[in-house]
C-alpha cells in the first residue's frame, strides 16, 4: 500500500509511541493511534500497558480506542483511521469493528509479531471453531432473567442503539 506523506507521519508516530512506551517499561512494543480520515489530525493516542497495568486488555489499540472516544465524547468512532504499529490481535480488530472506524492502516504484520513472542494465531483459529470444539470450554446455560433483561431492552423506549 502507497501512503500519503499524511499517513507515513501517523504511522511513524505509531511506531514511535510503541519503541518509546515499551522502553519506558510500559508494555510490549505496540503503539497505536486515531487521526481524523479527512484532516489526519490525531484525536488520541494509545500503547501497550498489559504488564504496566495488570490488563490483559489494555493493547495499543484498545487504550487508544478508548483514549478517542473519551476524547470526542461518543462511541461511535467513525470519521477516523486507526493507525498502528501491528496488526491487531483479534480482540483489537473486534474493537475497531465496534468502534466503528473507518479504516486500519498497520506496519508490522501478525506474523512478525509471532516471531517476537506475540502469536495470536490460535486465538484467530478457536474463533473460527465452532463453540464445542474451542479449548475455552464455553455452556450455554439459560437463564429467565437474562431473558427478561433483553426483553426489557427491546421495548426500552430510552435506549440508545450501538
Amino acid at each position: 500500500m502507497t501512503l500519503t506523506p499524511e499517513q507515513h507521519a501517523l504511522l511513524s508516530r505509531a511506531a514511535q509511541l510503541s519503541e518509546e512506551k515499551m522502553r519506558a517499561g510500559c508494555g510490549g512494543p505496540f503503539g497505536a493511534l486515531l487521526a481524523d480520515t479527512q484532516t489526519h489530525v490525531i484525536i488520541a493516542e494509545g500503547w501497550n500497558q498489559v504488564t504496566s497495568g495488570n490488563d490483559p486488555t489494555a493493547h495499543a489499540e484498545i487504550s487508544a480506542i478508548r483514549a478517542a472516544a473519551q476524547a470526542l465524547q461518543r462511541f461511535d468512532l467513525s470519521g477516523l483511521t486507526l493507525y498502528t504499529s501491528c496488526e491487531p490481535c483479534p480482540m483489537c480488530l473486534a474493537a475497531a469493528y465496534w468502534a466503528r472506524v473507518d479504516a486500519i492502516i498497520y506496519a508490522n504484520t501478525r506474523q512478525q509479531a509471532a516471531q517476537i513472542g506475540f502469536d495470536d494465531e490460535w486465538i484467530y483459529q478457536e474463533v473460527a471453531k465452532p463453540i464445542a470444539q474451542r479449548s475455552l470450554p464455553m455452556r450455554h446455560a439459560p437463564l429467565k432473567e437474562a431473558e427478561a433483561a433483553f426483553a426489557h431492552w427491546r421495548e426500552w423506549a430510552e435506549k440508545t442503539p450501538y
